[in-house]
């Protein structure tokens, strides 16, 4: 069965013709010479605008990691497809996929039944399901570490909240007839080392693949992936950090042991503690792999340094969201976290995707720092003081934003 989709042989012809440019390590068509000042040191930044996206804030063009503009929060629950962040660790990424083509590979040491399986059929022979998740990169916000850690830059743009669409990976795996000594779950793309790490290569253990929320995506917000978030498959691991997310997705091993390839480890590990923390200038005793999402809220109607008129009612929006466990509450502050208030609730879009909340208050004349802080229904919260981490993942803390009233 033919895959006739109207966006893919749109899509191909349109990377395919700025494949030079981004082998080369060129960013494709861009708008003028837009810049941005992001709030940290050596926070000066180009909006580029890569094929199939506008312009974003650019941190490296090869391999791409694109953050989205904060303002674009601030205009929806749901993250647009052409505003939503993309990272890549290798600078080898596919730059045309024909779909008709595409294939998952399925087996591993730990399966009985080896198979492969086309987009055509994983589109007609499994039950469809969707939700709305938030993706977000580990190194969100990594550039407010105080101290500064090594790795992206990244300011609070490299999150995303999306509707998936695709089917279950139990159901896949099911046809995989798994065997007793299953024990984790690999996964790959299409995308190549060219330098240190080699292929970028995920786990997650068996019971949490056959969970029923793992899934195999190929629409984002009702249309095909866009190609630099993974056309024309992507893993989709709800609450969990965006690294376990595989871009465009080709392979599937059910293994009987622990993976611990470089992906798994040393990278993207953290204190294994309560608060995956440690002080800084210390090491951890310990180390885990980075799992789900913290607690975390931002205010997006207003930004850091913003005026507003004294004397008016101002309205307040934000987001929140955590791993899973969905927002119970968000408080709010207008004095620096000396007394707190309640927030309103927006609709629940289910416990994977952003939570909007408003609240209003009248400005008087002077500053106002302005805070808010989320729980979960598992009682979590935001801590009010950063925690630090060598590697600068997790990051959660209740942020501040200042505003003058005149």
């Amino acid at each position: 069965m033919r895959n006739t989709h109207p966006f893919d042989a749109g899509r191909r012809r349109l990377l395919a013709a700025s494949a030079g440019a981004l082998a080369a390590g060129a960013a494709g068509p861009s708008f003028g010479q837009a810049t941005v000042e992001m709030p940290f040191a050596n926070g000066h930044r180009n909006l580029v605008a890569f094929p199939e996206k506008r312009p974003l804030i650019v941190l490296t063009t090869r391999p791409p990691q694109l953050e989205t503009p904060f303002e674009v929060f601030n205009q929806g629950i749901v993250t647009p497809n052409d505003a939503f962040f993309v990272r890549y660790h290798n600078a080898g990424i596919p730059t045309s996929v024909d779909a008709d083509k595409h294939v998952i590979k399925i087996g591993g040491n730990a399966v009985g039944k080896p198979f492969e399986l086309t987009l055509a059929q994983l589109r007609t022979e499994f039950k469809p399901q969707e939700y709305l998740a938030v993706n977000q990169c580990s190194g969100n916000s990594r550039a407010l570490f105080n101290p500064r850690v090594t790795g992206g830059q990244l300011g609070n743009g490299a999150m995303g909240n999306a509707r998936w669409t695709g089917v279950a990976l139990k159901d896949v795996l099911a046809r995989a007839q798994l065997k007793d000594s299953a024990r984790q779950v690999t996964f790959n793309g299409l995308d190549t080392g060219v330098f240190g790490g080699g292929d970028f290569v995920k786990s997650i253990d068996v019971n949490h693949a056959l969970d029923g929320e793992v899934m195999l995506a190929w629409l984002m917000n009702g249309a095909d992936l866009p190609m630099l978030n993974g056309y024309p498959v992507k893993l989709i691991v709800p609450g969990y950090y965006g690294t376990y997310w595989v871009k465009h997705l080709s392979e599937i091993e059910v293994i009987d042991h622990t993976f611990e390839e470089f992906w798994m480890k040393p990278a993207y590990r953290v204190p294994d503690n309560d608060c995956a923390c440690i002080e800084p200038g210390t090491a951890p005793a310990a180390t885990r792999p980075i799992g789900r999402f913290t607690v975390r809220s931002f205010i997006t109607s207003v930004a850091d340094g913003g005026r507003v008129q004294a004397g008016s009612p101002l309205a307040v929006r934000g987001i929140a969201f955590d791993g899973g466990q969905g927002i119970r509450e968000v408080a709010w502050s207008a004095d620096g976290g000396q007394s707190w208030r309640e927030a309103k609730l927006g609709a629940d879009m289910g416990r994977y995707s952003f939570r909007e909340f408003t609240f209003g208050f009248t400005p008087t004349r002077g500053t106002h720092d302005l805070r808010v802080r989320a729980w979960n229904r598992s009682g979590a919260s935001q801590p009010m003081e950063a925690l630090w981490q060598p590697a600068g993942y997790m990051r959660n803390v209740v942020e501040s934003v200042k505003i003058n009233a005149a």
